[in-house]
């Protein structure tokens, strides 16, 4: 399963729908790209200067997440030429009815490169570009 770094931040800090996630990802082999290792920290970042998480939660949950790494339970796959390529087909395929960022361009192509189906995520855009690309996604549904 492939997860995009707003799930990654969902499983470390507390938002409506971790518990789903927390309970639907147990136990699954979880992968992501390298993208994560920064978009992570930018998240943590900006929910501590948003007040909404302090600064010592900000630091132990990026060491979970460190943690996490180190012992293999968030595979971090490495983003290479092929998948930048990839990423500006699926900009292109996407284009103009999804106005997909480069970013989550990046990650759906790592997840299809890597075959880490299903792709995890909320983000309305990148769950429409899966399926226009026939990625599964997971959830089928977004949690209410």
């Amino acid at each position: 399963m492939y997860l995009d770094s707003a799930i990654i931040v969902k499983l470390l800090v507390r938002e409506p729908d971790s518990d789903f996630f927390e309970e639907a990802l147990d136990g699954e082999l979880l992968s992501t790209s390298e993208l994560s290792l920064a978009e992570v920290a930018s998240a943590l970042l900006s929910k501590e200067r948003q007040k909404l998480i302090s600064k010592t939660n900000r630091r132990s949950s990026l060491a979970l997440f460190d943690q996490w790494i180190a012992i293999g339970q968030l595979r971090i796959l490495t983003i290479d030429q092929k998948i930048y390529n990839q990423a500006r087909r699926t900009l292109e395929i996407c284009h103009p009815t999804i106005g997909l960022r480069s970013l989550d361009a990046i990650h759906i192509s790592a997840c299809e490169h890597f075959l880490t189906f299903p792709l995890c995520a909320t983000d309305g855009r990148i769950r429409a570009a899966a399926k226009k690309l026939h990625i599964p996604i997971f959830p089928e549904t977004l949690p209410t």
